[in-house]
Order: structure tokens, then C-alpha cells, then sequence
């Protein structure tokens, strides 16, 4: 079943968009991205993120479990740039070739992380990157109460989940706040975390 059909067409809202941009903008502060790298993209959606850096990369994997999502990113493109979607969960992709792995705001999907991170370390090659970007633990309320695999992540615990992966945990902080009315009449603040790592 896909979550996201019903959303897919007004996914890119100006606060997505935004969110997204300073995401990219932090990834750029502690990576310099190198022409000849392939990349991708865990829980690409609509490609708000990685369509940012595709022109400073040689290729792109998009992969997103959303069929609906990754129609609007395929509606994006001209044809010319160097992007495979997969349609699919991060494990149906194999090959150990990606030079940059990085996801925003898609890792408290993965209902079993530590398998996930011990995938991911298989197909990026040695020296090569993971970035993240998510919340810090909040009560449940950014998805409305709606049941999902994590409510955020506690910086140390995602850590050394990384850490046991095989990576070396080089960045890991608060880089902005989101703030959202979850609960009408109430703003809150939710924090979000970049966590740089290397294979």
C-alpha cells in the first residue's frame, strides 16, 4: 500500500521545499560533493533534495517506496540526466558503487534500522559517505499520533546503531527546527539532527 498516493501531488509545499534546501545546504557545509561520484537518495519522494545536487554529481539513485512520489520526480526530468528510480526498499538495491548515500526525514520510516544500516554498508564503497538528516525524539505528534517506526532518533543510540554498521561517525548535531502546528492551536518546535558518517 502506498502511504504517500494521496499526498504526492501537493507534496512540494514551500515548507518542504525549504526543509529540504537547508538539509542540502548543511550536507554541502561538512561534504565536498565530487563530480565524478554517483549518489543516492534513500526516500527520495518527489526529488526536492537530491534534484539540488544532481548537476554536481555524475549520477543519481532515487529510491522511495512510493510509486506515486517517484511519478512526480520521473515528471521532473527531461530524459538527458544520469537518474535510476527504484521503486522499492533500499535492499533492492546491490551493487557496492555509491560514493554518497544520504536520506532527509526518511530514516523513522525503516521499521528495522539496524538491518537497514548494515545494507547500506554494503553498497557504499570504501571511503564513501552517509548522511542523514531526521528528527531528534519528539512525542509522536509530527505524524499526528500516527503509528510509524520511530518518534525520532536519540543521537547516541543512532550512533553507535552507525557505528556497529561499519561507519565512523565524523558530524552528528541539531542543525534546525521545524516548527509545525500538529495539534491545532498549538506550535511546536521539532528539532532536526544532520549525522555525517563515513564507510
Amino acid at each position: 500500500m502506498d502511504s504517500f498516493a494521496h499526498r504526492a501531488a501537493d507534496w512540494d509545499q514551500p515548507s518542504k521545499i525549504k526543509m529540504t534546501t537547508v538539509f542540502i545546504n548543511e550536507l554541502k557545509k561538512n561534504i565536498s560533493i565530487e563530480s565524478g561520484w554517483k549518489a543516492l537518495e534513500l526516500g527520495a519522494g518527489t526529488g526536492l533534495a537530491g534534484l539540488q545536487i544532481l548537476p554536481e554529481l555524475d549520477s543519481l539513485v532515487a529510491e522511495d517506496t512510493s510509486a506515486a512520489m517517484l511519478e512526480v520526480l520521473q515528471g521532473k526530468l527531461t530524459g538527458d540526466e544520469k537518474v535510476t528510480i527504484i521503486n522499492g526498499e533500499i535492499f533492492d538495491y546491490q551493487q557496492c558503487d555509491i560514493d554518497l548515500l544520504f536520506s532527509v526525514m526518511a530514516f523513522h520510516h525503516l521499521p528495522d534500522l539496524e538491518k537497514a544500516l548494515n545494507h547500506i554498508a554494503t553498497i557504499i564503497k570504501p571511503g564513501g559517505y552517509m548522511v542523514i538528516g531526521d528528527l531528534m525524539p519528539e512525542d509522536g505528534s509530527f505524524h499526528h499520533f500516527e503509528p510509524i517506526p520511530h518518534k525520532g532518533f536519540e543521537p547516541e543510540e543512532i550512533k553507535m546503531q552507525c557505528t556497529q554498521a561499519g561507519f565512523s561517525v565524523e558530524k552528528l548535531y541539531v542543525y534546525d527546527t521545524l516548527q509545525r502546528e500538529r495539534i491545532p492551536g498549538t506550535i511546536s518546535d521539532y528539532d532536526q539532527f544532520i549525522l555525517v558518517a563515513r564507510k
